[in-house]
């Protein structure tokens, strides 16, 4: 069996470290670790994991190349990406966003310098 790959999450002010299986799929993987995807409402109303409700949304580094269609107008436009559409091969860190209406996320406020 092969050796988990270890992804950084990011949520809130907190940062811990999951072992995903290779080649899982982030969502899920995520999910299975209790960690929250979703906003309030859309953990119960969301497609299920097949790139269509844009509520799985996550910032990832390094960003893999898109595979869904949806995905990759995410990556065009400058949005998260969702975390549906992303198949873990390799290290990466997952900034988890906060979410307040549906999938919305709100700009993050810069702080004047």
């Amino acid at each position: 069996m092969d050796e988990g790959i270890p992804v950084r999450v990011i949520t809130g002010g907190e940062e811990r470290i999951i072992e995903v299986e290779p080649g899982a799929n982030l969502r899920d993987s995520l999910l299975e670790h209790d960690l929250p995807v979703y906003g309030t409402l859309s953990q119960y109303a969301n497609c299920g994991g097949r790139g269509l409700c844009s509520t799985c949304t996550v910032e990832v580094a390094p960003a893999p190349e898109p595979t869904h269609w949806h995905d990759a107008a995410a990556v065009r436009f400058g949005y998260p990406r969702l975390s549906c559409c992303i198949e873990v091969k390799e290290s990466m860190t997952v900034r988890l966003l906060d979410k307040h209406v549906w999938g919305q996320v709100f700009p993050r406020q810069l702080s004047p310098d």
